[in-house]
């Protein structure tokens, strides 16, 4: 659609104001993590430091650092890493400030390391209480802080938002960003501008409305909140965004999960027009025909958003997906750059959000540039440029009958970070590339704290025929796509062993650095995308990594361990070839030669089920249950990706009171594992474990048959 706007002001007063409230920006003479405006603007000027979330306001992930480049990458060992100490995914992208990296690992926890050796400095656990895990959709990631002015702010699964003495770790202050009576989480890193650390949330999936809020640096007041889906008319709007964006539903969104639309990761900002984006996630529940019934676009859902960073005033958006129906979030990296187009200078922002389409989209006032679709996908035949809107397939919305859609509700790509050069002029995407089958459910009822993506579990769920499993398991793929933004098409790529693979990074030395599901750290040319150098790292690795020097040496870090969405719910095509999690902090510089020490176990099921005795309508039930409730920790079809314990090996199978000790109880709340009693019933947890003993037995006999 095309955006809708407000006029701005010139960029020449922007400007003014932004150098005359940034003019005693300064931290005191010796503080730790020493970052303000002016460092981050004049990054370049400082290659050596990695000060903000994408190493500078807008995102690019590219460093001017050329000491490792394409003549002596192949140089490149271990210098040293860090042990983090959990088995859960890491997602996190570490800061280096002055010779100091702070970083996060599972469950919310912070270090400060010595960056140069890897030595610990401090370490702080915010003592998430592990039973949160029941409502995160995506694993219990963490993507990393922010630091400005000698502190280290960062977002807990519980959705409280910390303020850390950088140089000692002592908290300075910590408030709860969300109600924690509701099933929000946070798993973004924060950004800071202006004195304002900003941080969203998620949870959608689970019933809440989302929102972006400004915390004032110094004591953590609430300086502004941006509601990106309206509330109950009946109690008004917040703003004038939010009426307009009411006129766009339907029905009572707002009685079935609030709407969704959380603000769970991307932000930018430009300084000059003193511009603050952010990417709006999905609706609750994804499916349209539940959550607006009549239709409508449902703004702000699945759009970006271009606000004040001073008071959160509504500026301007651009919707990717209208009335989105499949999870396609807008959460997705956000990079701004100047190019030409048209034999014109232009100040674009570009995304890769779910559904497939790259955009170019001017960051002045939301005008749609341009927009091609960067994998194969059959939702949408083509962005309409007058319009601003897809052409959409009509069958995709699967209104009638199910439709098998490319890409995936885990999208064409994901939330790993892109790079962009201005080298090489290229965008680099670690591209996702499956499908996903939709089909309306047979009874929806909203289940508060439990998954509600209003779409057919059991139609949702991989085939029962090992043949037809074999041949999903074929059209799953993963690769790094070099995309040129001003021709809109493909400069070259690199296909994977499969999907999940790490962010991106690129240099001035012409490297592009990517990390692997399949367990390497990758150096490629940045230009052609040959591979230049790798490294083991024993473990698949999500997160993106980083570049920084110190005394005259250039460093590559990289936080690795297997998890997140797609290791968590897609066992079926990770588990034969399943990496441990091994979660560490590694760090590389020309010349170094340490070794990791080595990894002597490997995940598996032993399957030892009891008998089989519950009827087939009971066990189709638990088959509909478990997709609904299960599948997002414990994998389609009860296949464990094996970062969570698979529950076709669990000894809990037979004993059905210890079952239900489990899983109506909390018994094993403190590992994560809370009670579903407010979700379930007896019944459905009983029907749950027959669907589990009848899926360990299948999975038993297949082994059996390898085996011969």
């Amino acid at each position: 659609m095309k955006a809708l706007s407000v006029a701005l002001i010139s960029a020449l007063a922007a400007a003014l104001l932004f150098a005359c409230s940034h003019r005693n920006d300064s931290p005191a003479a010796g503080t730790a993590a020493a970052v303000t405006a002016t460092r981050i603007i004049d990054a370049d000027n400082d290659p050596g430091q990695w000060l903000s979330h994408g190493r500078t306001y807008d995102e690019q992930r590219f460093s001017p650092l050329r000491q490792i480049n394409t003549n002596n990458v192949e140089e490149l060992g271990l210098a040293w890493s860090f042990d983090l100490q959990t088995r859960r995914g890491i997602e996190a992208t570490s800061i280096v400030v002055d010779g100091v990296m702070y970083t996060t690992s599972a469950w919310s926890i912070v270090h400060a390391l010595d960056a140069r050796t890897g030595q610990p400095m401090w370490t702080f656990d915010p003592q998430v209480a592990k039973e949160k895990a029941k409502h995160t959709c995506c694993d219990v990631v963490n993507r990393g802080v922010a630091v400005w002015k000698g502190q280290v702010f960062f977002g807990a699964l519980d959705g409280r938002l910390f303020a850390l003495d950088a140089q000692t770790g002592a908290v300075n202050w910590e408030v709860a960003t969300v109600d924690p009576t509701l099933p929000y989480t946070i798993t973004g890193a924060p950004r800071v501008v202006k004195d304002k650390v900003l941080i969203g949330n998620g949870g959608a999936e689970f019933g809440v409305r989302g929102f972006i809020s400004a915390y004032n640096v110094q004591d953590g007041s609430m300086a502004w909140r941006f509601y990106t889906v309206p509330g109950n008319p009946d109690l008004g709007f917040e703003n004038a965004a939010m009426e307009m964006a009411a006129r766009t539903w339907n029905g009572r969104w707002w009685e079935i999960g609030g709407g969704g639309g959380t603000v769970w990761d991307s932000m930018a900002y430009d300084p000059e027009l003193d511009l603050l984006y952010f990417g709006v996630g999905n609706g609750t529940p994804w499916n349209r025909e539940i959550r607006s019934p009549g239709g409508g676009d449902n703004l702000f859902l699945s759009s970006i958003v271009a606000v004040r960073p001073d008071t959160g005033e509504y500026v301007w958006h651009y919707q990717t997906t209208p009335g989105e129906s499949w999870d396609y979030t807008a959460t997705q990296h956000i990079i701004l750059a100047d190019i030409e187009l048209d034999g014109e200078p232009r100040k674009v922002l570009m995304q890769a959000p779910k559904n497939g389409f790259f955009y170019v989209i001017d960051r002045t006032n939301g005008e749609l540039l341009s927009a091609e679709n960067y994998i194969e996908l059959n939702w949408a035949t083509h962005v309409d440029i007058a319009t601003g809107r897809p052409v959409e397939v009509p069958e995709a919305r699967y209104t009638n009958d199910s439709f098998l859609v490319f890409p995936s509700y885990l999208g064409g790509h994901n939330w790993h970070s892109m790079s962009y050069s201005p080298d090489t002029g290229l965008v680099y995407i670690p591209v996702l590339d499956f499908p996903a089958n939709y089909g309306q459910p047979e009874n929806f009822r909203y289940n508060p704290g439990a998954g509600n993506t209003g779409v057919h579990g059991i139609i949702g769920s991989l085939p029962d025929a090992q043949a037809e499993r074999d041949a999903m398991r074929a059209i799953v793929k993963g690769r790094l796509l070099a995309w040129d933004p001003v021709q809109q098409k493909e400069a070259w790529r690199v296909e994977h062993k499969g999907p999940w693979n790490g962010g991106a990074l690129s240099t001035a030395g012409n490297l592009l650095f990517q990390g692997t599901a399949d367990g390497n750290l990758v150096a490629y040319s940045a230009d052609k995308g040959e591979t230049l150098w790798s490294f083991p790292t024993q473990t698949g690795v999500v997160a993106a990594p980083i570049t920084y020097e110190i005394d005259g040496e250039q460093y590559v870090s990289i936080n690795v361990g297997w998890g997140g969405a797609f290791a968590l719910v897609f066992g079926e095509f990770v588990q034969s070839d399943s990496l441990p999690n091994v979660s560490r902090v590694l760090t590389f510089k020309l010349g170094a030669g340490q070794q990791l020490p080595p990894v002597d176990w490997k995940p598996r099921v032993v399957f030892n089920p009891p008998a089989l005795e519950a009827s087939a309508e009971v066990i189709h039930e638990g088959y509909a249950t478990y997709q609904d409730v299960c599948m997002g920790c414990h994998g389609l079809n009860a296949v464990s990706g094996l970062i969570i314990p698979d529950l076709r090996g669990s000894a809990y199978l037979w004993d059905a009171d210890s079952w239900n000790d489990v899983v109506l109880d909390g018994a094993l709340k403190d590992r994560g594992m809370a009670s579903f009693a407010d979700n379930i019933s007896p019944e459905q947890s009983a029907a749950i474990r027959a669907y589990v003993i009848q899926q360990a037995h299948r999975g038993k006999a297949l082994l059996d048959q390898s085996a011969r």
